[in-house]
């Protein structure tokens, strides 16, 4: 009959066991979940059932829309809502970058099809090099003038969507561009899309908030933007421009940091493009606009710490931005949930809310009258460190 189907809710489970295990691949995902017992049973499996296999899951992925991945990232959203975690007033937006399942050796040009290999043996060819080595193109290739890697030239026959860009750490490499849209008043994202790597922040900004504000009517229509009053909106100065702040101005209140200016501003008769300029200038320099600043770059980046580096995402085994994008999306509940259930239980992960009320009790019966009773509390929800409790009866 073949391998079994996979039910749709624990297909979904399985990924957010990615997020709060800090697990890249959906090999290891089945590995861990496979190891766990805790686990199976989050998964409502028997202990005689077989965990479902990562060419399932693959398998599911593909089948199931980018829609339905959002559907259960809006009922995250709903459930924050519902908490108080939610209010959609003051938002933050910043973007980073997520290594692609690709590597750099295996581009082509992007009109004849020529690897980057065959271009160099190419050159060295013609310059005067007979039958050139590895070493010898190694060299050539260090020395040689005007090398340049554009994305307009290059692309990966891997993965299309993947673009050439320097990631966090300095190295240039095939790579995606993740958004975040938080909600500055309690950290949660409100939307999280994979663009094109080479994509400017004044591009990509308008898809996010355009996702953000569907979103938010979906969850509640009074925390949308533009319900009673704009929302704030805060960013870097990667976000600046002018036709950005123009079109903002009717839904968000925009409080970008803006880069220093080389010389006077040329308006050219943009009267509106100077407006907006100069009102989110006057925005910044604010006591809130300050705040609102501060707490951007603590909440913003946090996400991304949690979901990239400590989520284990920083590096996909995915290729292609809609493939990618499914997995980011219930990768971002994960860390939504982890919000909740700090809220409701002061524990971020599942096992550290099944450890929370874990405590060891062990008496001491001797020949005298006298009870030995020792209470050990582990760090967590009775104690701020381990300690034990002796009592004497």
């Amino acid at each position: 009959m073949g391998r079994p189907s996979i039910p749709p809710g624990r297909y979904f489970r399985m990924l957010l066991v990615g997020y709060f295990e800090g697990l890249d691949s959906e090999r290891g995902i089945c590995w861990r979940c496979a190891d766990s017992l805790s686990l199976r049973e989050f998964l409502q499996l028997d202990t005689a059932q077989a965990v479902p296999d990562h060419s399932s899951l693959s398998r599911i992925r593909r089948r199931l829309p980018l829609e339905i991945h959002h559907e259960v990232f809006t009922h995250v959203l709903r459930l924050l809502s519902e908490h108080g975690l939610l209010q959609g007033k003051k938002l933050g937006i910043d973007a980073s970058t997520m290594e692609a399942n690709a590597a750099m050796r295996s581009i082509v040009r992007r009109d004849t099809g020529e690897g980057y290999k065959a271009m160099l043996e190419r050159l060295a060819k013609e310059s005067g090099i007979a039958t050139p080595t590895h070493a010898d193109l190694v060299t050539f290739d260090r020395k040689r003038k005007g090398k340049k890697l554009s994305n307009k030239d290059w692309q990966s026959p891997a993965d299309t969507d993947a673009r050439i860009a320097k990631l966090k750490d300095g190295r240039t490499r095939l790579a995606h561009k993740p958004e975040h849209v938080v909600d500055l008043d309690s950290g949660a994202i409100v939307c999280a899309k994979i663009h094109h790597a080479d994509t400017g922040d004044t591009t990509t900004i308008h898809t996010s908030l355009k996702d953000t504000r569907a979103k938010l009517k979906k969850v509640n229509k009074k925390t949308a933007p533009q319900y009673d009053r704009p929302a704030d909106l805060v960013g870097d100065k990667g976000y600046h421009s002018r036709d950005t702040l123009k079109r903002l101005d009717s839904a968000f209140r925009s409080r970008i940091s803006e880069p220093k200016a080389c010389g006077l501003h040329r308006w050219n008769g943009d009267h509106d493009a100077r407006q907006a300029v100069y009102a989110n200038r006057a925005r910044i320099h604010t006591a809130k606009g300050k705040a609102l600043l501060c707490k951007r770059g603590q909440m913003v980046e946090r996400s991304f710490a949690h979901c990239l580096d400590r989520g284990g995402m920083r590096r996909t085994h995915l290729r292609g931005s809609e493939n990618i994008e499914k997995r980011y999306a219930i990768h971002i509940c994960g860390f939504n949930l982890g919000l909740l259930m700090r809220s409701l239980y002061g524990f971020g992960t599942p096992k550290g809310w099944a450890d929370s009320s874990w405590v060891l009790i062990m008496a001491v019966v001797s020949d005298s009258p006298a009870l030995l009773l020792i209470i050990f509390l582990p760090k967590g929800q009775y104690a701020d460190e381990s300690c034990a409790i002796v009592c004497l009866f």
